[in-house]
């Protein structure tokens, strides 16, 4: 529709008759909105706009229907598909605002082979449609982002700018159901032909409101050969065990995966290891540089810890493999007398610590890590502490995929994503610099 006619549409609705001008002038002008009272317009004529258009178009549709069979007849000759007045009005929830609608009612009096009559349904606006997709999908979304079950009738209200709009906790319900259908069909796909140069995993506990156990989502995510990371796998675990993992990495072969990743970051404490010795024992293990700095602290004295972190990341932080090694020695010299435990944590994994040095300094920033795991379930746990846990254990998993592939869409490709296939093609680093051949 012309936007002309449809901003006159507005204002002949609301331009007082002629009697009416002199009281209007003397009773309370209308309030407006201050900055926002524009944008109110603005809403009102897309609202009218969109209320008109569909009924022109539905209009349209059973003109249309009745032209086709307008050669049908009774013996009478009277045409078998006729108009039969309106349907009772409705109200249809749409991105821009409540439209109200009237649909035409179509009599069809013929009838199939068996005896059953025809009908008319329209198929831009089925008879049960009371929200257009786009609210459908955004529904549950909002629940996603925090915004409990009860709450969603205002919510509604204030999205449609119709007061009496409502949304049953049921329907909500119903709505996030999609979810984990989608997880199982993202969890079924064929993974033939892909190739992973690296892996980050990780194990994420919840609780969940109506089981006793705490739930352990057990977390895959790779970089692709094209320097793009993507999740692998987002399954529920039990715990953290070797298990566990092995039951992931054997779906992961048994979906077409035929090539281990390079390298695998994850913390020290994951049954992971154990698992991926044994599925995939050519890939390198690299511990997280960031849980371990943690593991460490937790075993000294709160007066240390800002003077050991730092030792620390002098060891992560230097160039050269041989600078580590050093930085290394001298910590374990410095605080071994005194802290013993603090550095046997560091010294057990010094190996798997110091293995992102073989691979290009370009990535060396996303391989001492698992950060890009944990800054997608810090939004998880945010979600959790809003809605006190999920109430199953299917729902906290499909929730964390929904999450997930939100997060998926923000991240950025590895740094030097040119040199992965280098990587992949069994190239030789040191020190983060190519070896010449």
């Amino acid at each position: 529709m012309d936007a002309r006619r449809t901003l006159a549409v507005v204002q002949t609705a609301t331009k007082p008759r002629e009697g009416q001008v002199r009281h209007n002038m003397q009773a309370t002008p209308p309030v407006l909105s201050g900055p926002g009272s524009s944008q109110d317009v603005l809403a009102e004529i897309l609202r009218t706009g969109a209320q008109q258009m569909l009924a022109r178009a539905v209009e349209a549709e059973v003109e249309a229907y009745i032209d086709e069979y307008k050669d049908e007849v009774d013996e009478d000759g009277h045409r078998l598909v006729v108009r039969n007045g309106r349907h009772r009005g409705r109200k249809i929830h749409t991105g821009v605002g409540t439209v109200d609608i009237e649909q035409p009612r179509v009599n069809d009096k013929r009838v199939d082979s068996d005896g059953t009559r025809f009908r008319f349904t329209s198929k831009i606006l089925p008879p049960y449609l009371r929200r257009t997709k786009n609210l459908e999908e955004f529904i549950p979304w909002l629940y996603l982002k925090g915004i409990s079950t009860n709450d969603f009738s205002e919510c509604l209200q204030r999205l449609t700018g119709n007061s009496t709009a409502s949304l049953s906790p049921t329907t909500v319900v119903r709505l996030k159901e999609v979810w984990s259908k989608e997880w199982q069909e993202w969890s079924r796909r064929s993974l033939a032909g892909k190739r992973y140069v690296y892996f980050w995993v990780d194990g994420v506990h919840f609780n969940i409101r109506l089981e006793e156990d705490r739930q352990c989502i057990l977390v895959v995510m790779g970089a692709t050969k094209d320097g793009k990371k993507e999740f692998v796998a987002i399954e529920d675990g039990y715990r953290e065990s070797a298990q566990s993992w092995k039951e992931i990495l054997l779906d992961l072969k048994h979906r077409g995966l035929e090539h281990a990743p390079a390298l695998a970051i994850g913390d020290g404490a994951l049954g992971f290891w154990k698992a991926l010795a044994e599925e995939f024992p050519t890939t390198r293990p690299q511990r997280c540089w960031v849980h371990k700095t943690a593991n460490v602290l937790n075993k000294l004295p709160k007066h240390k810890q800002a003077t050991v972190k730092g030792d620390i990341q002098d060891i992560w932080m230097a160039e050269k493999r041989d600078h580590a090694v050093k930085a290394f020695d001298s910590f374990v010299a410095k605080y071994d007398a005194k802290y013993p435990k603090a550095v046997a944590c560091l010294q057990k994994d010094r190996d798997e610590l110091l293995a992102f040095y073989d691979f290009p300094a370009q990535h060396w920033q996303h391989l001492r890590t698992t950060n890009p795991i944990e800054s997608m379930f810090a939004t998880v746990r945010l979600r959790h502490r809003r809605t006190k846990g999920s109430g199953t254990r299917v729902a906290c998993l499909a929730m964390v995929f929904k999450l997930a592939e939100a997060a998926e869409k923000k991240w950025r490709r590895l740094s030097g994503a040119e040199l992965v296939r280098d990587v992949l093609d069994g190239v030789q680093f040191k020190d983060g610099v190519k070896v010449a051949a």
